[in-house]
């Protein structure tokens, strides 16, 4: 069970209570300036509640050290934000670091991940260096491609926990479909938590929080909460206008 309990202060978020068992595909949405980040990095563990409970299978966090919620962070989650790093080594380096503890065929992994493509056009492969900061022969890769990289080193941790913030930003819209596919296997056992505004990627959660005004005012399936016909249809409506 992952809960979050509260009231927190009224400029953030204000009597959010959210629950999200294993096995469930749960997305946060809701628009600029709604809580939705601040309630994504406290379910992060990076900013602290300031009352309520913060539970991630069963043990309360809320008040913990900085290390023991580093140590959280590093036995449960993987995440995958809008801001983050790709380092100057290798890309098979950047997506498994120092972790020699797990066998796995890189081969077969790039092709579960997508990332054929992008090792493709290099003649090293995965051995290739990004940046040039330390090889003059280092690449610069596309936003999409890093992105995609940033992806599949989420999907090498295993995690118990993913917190994924707008992950297909930089997405085509294929690219996206084939991701949020691959982020569905997660859900078997685990628990992933996504923040999107892309409502073809939101259409395939088991569970949808709308967030406004760092209030929860929906919950539901896509098509629970399309019957109600309140905000969510509405921006699903809108939405559908777009692709058309």
């Amino acid at each position: 069970m992952y809960g979050l309990d509260t009231p927190y202060p009224k400029t953030a978020l204000n009597g959010v209570s959210i629950s999200v068992n294993k096995g469930t595909f749960a997305c946060i949405m809701g628009t600029s300036g709604s809580g939705k980040t601040t309630l994504i990095n406290i379910l992060s563990t990076i900013d602290e509640a300031t009352s309520g409970k913060l539970l991630i299978f069963d043990q309360n966090i809320v008040g913990l050290s900085d290390k023991e919620k580093a140590n959280i962070r590093k036995r449960y989650m993987g995440f995958i934000f809008q801001d983050y790093n790709l380092f100057n080594y290798s890309i098979k380096k950047n997506i498994v670091f120092n972790d020699d503890s797990k066998s796995i065929n890189f081969n077969e992994f790039a092709d579960n991940w997508g990332l054929f493509e992008i090792l493709n056009k290099f003649s090293k492969g995965y051995n290739t260096i990004i940046g040039k900061e330390f090889d003059r022969n280092g690449i610069e890769l596309s936003g999409g491609e890093s992105q995609k990289i940033a992806i599949a080193r989420a999907g090498y941790k295993k995690a118990s926990l993913y917190i994924l913030d707008e992950p297909t930003s930089a997405l085509d819209v294929h690219a996206e479909t084939f991701f949020v596919e691959k982020t569905a296997c997660f859900t078997e056992s685990n628990i992933v938590i996504i923040v999107s505004h892309n409502l073809l990627t939101t259409k395939n959660c088991d569970k949808i929080f709308v967030i406004d005004d760092g209030e929860v005012i929906e919950e539901g399936t896509h098509k629970n909460l399309l019957e109600k016909n309140k905000v969510y249809a509405d921006m699903y409506k809108s939405n559908i206008q777009k692709w058309r």
